[in-house]
């Protein structure tokens, strides 16, 4: 994707509501417009995912995260351990704002969001003017997959776009912390 005919392809199949595969910071992801449902639902069913567990949004900055998350509800002496983490491979659970869908959500009243320091995945937000949903490129349950070419034999046509760039170089996929208590959800 260096250069900006992909780039342009990808933002082209985001708008169009479609899902791409894209690197993160340690493992492929599965990612749409989180305004349009669906292509959420698209990319549950893709994944074999039940929408009730919700999903993760993945930022260029904290600015694009505002219109998902209930700012207002984050405690000033949670914000050091936040905003000192971002950009990198942090998520947070935070307080979702009472407009965030259902299908961001699922039964819960949070929202998961990071702010990513993966260049590939800034300029996708960058370009596209907001978050991507970032869920892990595998089925439910299964391992993810570790190539771009796993990743096609495993979605074919079912992905409109595959982002082939290099990963991360983490190990581990993003730690997921609650933003009000501090408890671990996965380290």
């Amino acid at each position: 994707m260096s250069d900006l005919s992909s780039l342009s392809a990808a933002i082209t199949s985001l708008e169009q509501g479609d899902v791409i595969l894209y690197p993160t910071e340690a493992v492929y992801g599965l990612g749409c417009d989180p305004d349009n449902q669906q292509a959420v639902e698209r990319l549950l069913s893709i994944k074999q995912r039940p929408v009730e567990k919700g999903l993760i949004l993945i930022a260029d900055n904290y600015g694009q995260l505002l219109k998902y998350v209930d700012d207002a509800k984050l405690p000033m002496d949670k914000r050091a351990d936040i905003f000192s983490s971002w950009p990198g491979a942090l998520t947070w659970v935070m307080p979702a704002a009472k407009s965030t869908p259902k299908w961001l959500t699922g039964q819960f009243d949070t929202i998961a969001v990071r702010v990513t320091n993966h260049p590939t995945v800034k300029r996708l937000c960058q370009q596209f003017g907001k978050p991507l949903v970032s869920t892990s490129a595998n089925l439910t349950g299964q391992a993810t997959v570790t190539s771009i070419v796993e990743a096609q034999q495993q979605f074919a046509e079912q992905v409109s776009f595959y982002v082939d760039e290099p990963l991360g170089g983490n190990t581990q996929p993003s730690t997921i912390k609650d933003a009000m208590t501090g408890n671990v959800f996965r380290g």
